[in-house]
């Protein structure tokens, strides 16, 4: 029996259609001053080129080696928009991962999608409490018995692991995702989905009565769930984890977070690769003979253009650039543009020409950057500045169909990137800003359950006394003006809730009455009661809005705009329970 056993990894998470490289923004000291600069980092055909390099490099080494994708390759800009999951399922192919686990988002359209994602694959699909053992025979699109996924197992309540050879041992690799997907996705409705620790516990006891020892979950929990569950559970020997685009690493010289890559608790170290393909994990890492990681070595890694650019308004010199050049060429997390040619190729060919014409298309313009957060913070006391005004242009064009619409209401996860300043495309907004396909749904509700409905996503995007689903469920209103305190008892944490009266000619903002009803506008998904908004289906009606998705009223209200106005009146106004 060997005493030391190596393995290198590279892994990504929430790569969300990126196939591209995405646009970076880093702030780096010079002198003495603050510099902000602007370049592109990732994409699939610069992580296939340093996954390939990593591989040969362990080769040689005789090293064992794995590549692991955590999960949500699916939507997030217009190559997914566009052509679904086809060009995920091609291009993925190409990198050859040894697994990925299902994300939440491959299930965002039901089993349908994730049928023909696996079939059009050459890699392993992981998803080890999903159950499908409950499907209804006959149905169109079935998952149970699909050869390559690796789903629940209910005679054992286990996971159904990938078994690996590993030098003179074996090596499983177990999927999990969230336990949560009926409340944020849209699964069949006779796929079921099991408790993520007590499925990984009784998974890992089966694993070590067999003998093996060396175990690495392949999360798409967030690293919370991921803390939980490594303090949960002994005997992981790693997990690899996606969903909260967590990018772990000390960048802060980057401008960029300052977390522990590899952070450990209960002897298994979390790894975490950011988001949207910008970064590669990659690290070396030592076990014993019992599957415990000893020592490990490695870092998230920019794989950036050797080009970059200044604000206008920075005027560097010279020497300036040169010298930052050189403090980026210097810099522990950061590779370079070399790329696979079989990847670049592909998407210049087959997928490239059709998205060119839609950002060909200009819709209007915008004076400033519009960033996106989902969560109000210290620079952003309000939270987003992109998300106020899809809720208005949800409310302006639904009021064109619905006169008597009286305020919009939209989750903070429905909107996935910041707007840059610069003109407005039609790729900009069905492909990187509005990627779901969301129609509008217009409903009746009395004041009582908007009060409960906007607490509970406040609290569930919070996790604020409740096992929450994550920052996307945090409520973004026009129309609408909330005040919210999170160190206040549950239930009264809302503490006032108020509505913009344009019935007069000059506007007013009036308190919302308990017992009466209001109509309001949101997506369908808000609308069904996803993530913690559960108080929306105590509507007295809900109707759709035939014609209209979420995407077409914004572009439809911009196109009407000379420019984005700066500003518009806060109608957030949030405390919260974790106080400095």
């Amino acid at each position: 029996m060997k005493l030391r056993y190596k393995l290198t990894l590279a892994h990504i998470n929430d790569t969300h259609s990126h196939f591209e490289p995405s646009r970076i923004h880093f702030k780096i000291q010079h002198n003495t001053n603050q510099v902000d600069l602007y370049s592109h980092s990732g994409g699939y055909a610069r992580i296939k080129y340093q996954v390939d390099k990593a591989r040969q490099q362990a080769l040689l080494s005789e090293q064992e080696f794995l590549f692991l994708h955590a999960g949500d390759s699916f939507q997030g800009t217009l190559y997914y928009s566009e052509f679904k999951g086809s060009a995920n399922a091609h291009l993925l192919s190409l990198m050859a991962p040894d697994a990925m686990v299902l994300g939440n988002h491959e299930i965002d359209a039901g089993n349908g999608p994730v049928k023909d994602f696996i079939e059009a694959t050459h890699f392993p699909i992981l998803a080890g409490n999903m159950d499908l053992s409950r499907e209804l025979p006959g149905k169109v699109a079935p998952l149970n018995g699909q050869p390559r996924l690796y789903d629940y197992e209910p005679k054992t309540a286990t996971a159904k692991p990938l078994i690996k050879t590993f030098y003179d041992t074996k090596l499983a690799i177990i999927g999990i995702t969230l336990d949560q997907m009926k409340e944020i996705a849209r699964p069949d409705p006779d796929t079921y989905y099991i408790n993520a620790i007590e499925t990984t516990r009784k998974t890992v006891q089966q694993l070590n009565e067999q003998g093996i020892r060396h175990i690495i979950v392949l999360s798409h929990l967030g690293l919370e769930q991921d803390r939980h569950l490594a303090e949960a559970v002994d005997g992981i020997s790693l997990i690899v984890g996606g969903h909260t685009h967590t990018l772990q690493g000390d960048l802060s010289d980057l401008g960029m977070g300052q977390l522990p890559y590899g952070e450990t608790i209960n002897n298994t170290p979390i790894f975490h690769a950011g988001k949207y393909a910008e970064t590669l994990g990659l690290v070396e890492l030592e076990f014993d003979a019992d599957g415990k990681v000893n020592t490990f070595n490695g870092a998230n890694y920019f794989m950036l253009d050797k080009q970059f650019i200044f604000p206008a308004e920075a005027k560097p010199s010279a020497s300036d650039y040169d010298e930052i050049r050189a403090k980026l060429a210097n810099h522990p997390n950061i590779l370079w543009d070399e790329e696979d040619e079989s990847i670049k190729q592909a998407i210049a060919t087959q997928y490239r020409p059709h998205i060119d014409s839609l950002e060909n298309q200009i819709l209007g313009f915008t004076p400033k950057d519009l960033v996106h957060t989902r969560l109000p913070s210290k620079n952003l006391p309000h939270g987003s500045e992109i998300s106020p005004w899809v809720s208005k242009a949800m409310f302006r064009e639904s009021k064109l169909l619905k006169p008597n619409i009286q305020f919009a209401l939209h989750n903070a996860g429905g909107v996935r990137q910041s707007l840059e300043k610069g003109s407005i495309s039609v790729a900009d907004v069905i492909g990187r800003i509005l990627p779901f396909e969301l129609p509008l749904v217009t409903y009746k509700i009395q004041g009582k359950y908007l009060y409960q409905a906007l607490e509970s996503a406040i609290n569930s995007a919070t996790n604020n006394g409740i096992k929450g689903t994550g920052a996307g469920s945090f409520p973004y209103t026009y129309g609408l003006k909330y005040f919210y305190d999170g160190r206040k008892p549950l239930g009264q944490r809302l503490f006032k809730l108020e509505m913009l009266d344009e019935s007069s000619t000059s506007p007013y903002w009036r308190e919302i009455v308990m017992d009466e009803y209001y109509i309001g506008v949101s997506t369908s998904y808000t609308a069904s009661g996803k993530e913690g908004y559960q108080a929306l289906l105590e509507a007295q009606w809900q109707q759709p809005i035939d014609g209209l998705l979420l995407s077409d009223a914004f572009m439809n209200f911009i196109r009407k705009q000379e420019t984005m106005a700066l500003e518009l009146t806060p109608q957030v106004h949030y405390t919260s329970h974790r106080q400095p």
